[in-house]
């Protein structure tokens, strides 16, 4: 077996629809296995079956103690294989409306009064499990064909490590799946100027008021020397990708030109993936 991957978030984050993505990319996928024997079913698939790739959901049904000892389980899995865990994450706000919606209880529903309390502490119990995830997927504002083409962008190519530059507004919110956030508000904002406004950092007349910015080029630079020095040490470790979101108040104009700025001048050096979050509500 080459590849493992272990499926787990907060329960109505998508792990389902994630597994379903996953069969349809060719993983031989099982379900709600509890923790403590997935070391034994993956030992006995392995030599049964001649599996490349081996996708297994874990929720937070499994025992406390389970949880608890999850680096155990990781360590002998890697026996098997590379082993990856994708953890997937919503806003608590966002998850409240899934549950009222499908009206589908809380799995910790029966210890604890409000899903309030059910969700904060389902973090706890899988916060070891999160702590060892190598993919985190923000699925807040995604639907499965998001969570399809961010799934093949961070396991497509297991031996390269995938750049992944996004653009966001602070005013809908922080990418909780970013692995490094830099905070450009404090640079000239073209959205004060009536004739800029409705162009994005993509359009040439915001591309020429922010690099007539010296601060916007100082930001620039500096974040460009970070990712330079640093993505060879990333890549030597062995990771798949990287996530780097670039926000400011609105992401339609400083945000998204520092993004395509970065992105053509690292393109030539490293794959990556652009994406522009905010777009659906640029003018």
């Amino acid at each position: 077996m080459k590849r493992i991957l272990i499926v787990t978030g907060q329960s109505g984050s998508g792990k389902s629809s994630a597994l379903q993505v996953l069969e349809d990319l060719g993983y031989y996928c099982i379900d709600n296995l509890p923790l403590a024997l997935l070391p034994e079913i993956v030992e006995k698939l392995d030599k049964e079956n001649n599996l490349e790739q081996l996708a297994l959901g874990v929720d937070v049904r499994s025992t406390q103690a389970d949880l608890q000892g999850f680096d155990d389980v990781f360590q002998m899995l890697q026996k098997h294989g590379e082993v990856d865990v994708i953890y997937l994450t919503t806003r608590d706000q966002e998850l409240i409306s899934r549950f009222s919606a499908s009206r589908r209880p809380h799995p910790l529903s029966t210890r604890f009064k409000s899903l309030n309390e059910c969700i904060q502490e389902e973090k706890n119990l899988l916060l070891p499990i999160q702590l060892r995830a190598t993919v985190h997927i923000d699925t807040s504002d995604k639907s499965v064909h998001d969570l399809k083409d961010i799934l093949l962008s961070k396991l497509g190519q297991s031996d390269n490590l995938i750049l992944i530059l996004q653009s966001f507004g602070y005013k809908y919110g922080i990418p909780l799946d970013a692995d490094f956030v830099f905070d450009v508000r404090h640079l000239p904002n073209p959205h004060w100027d009536l004739e800029l406004r409705k162009f994005s950092g993509l359009d040439e007349p915001v591309k020429k008021f922010l690099e007539d910015s010296q601060q916007a080029n100082e930001m620039y630079e500096d974040i460009y020397e970070f990712l330079n020095k640093w993505l060879p040490a990333f890549a030597e470790g062995h990771r798949h990708y990287i996530t780097v979101s670039i926000g400011c108040t609105g992401g339609q104009h400083r945000s998204v030109y520092i993004v395509d700025r970065l992105k053509n001048a690292l393109q030539s050096k490293w794959t990556i993936q652009v994406l522009h979050r905010e777009m659906k509500h640029w003018s």
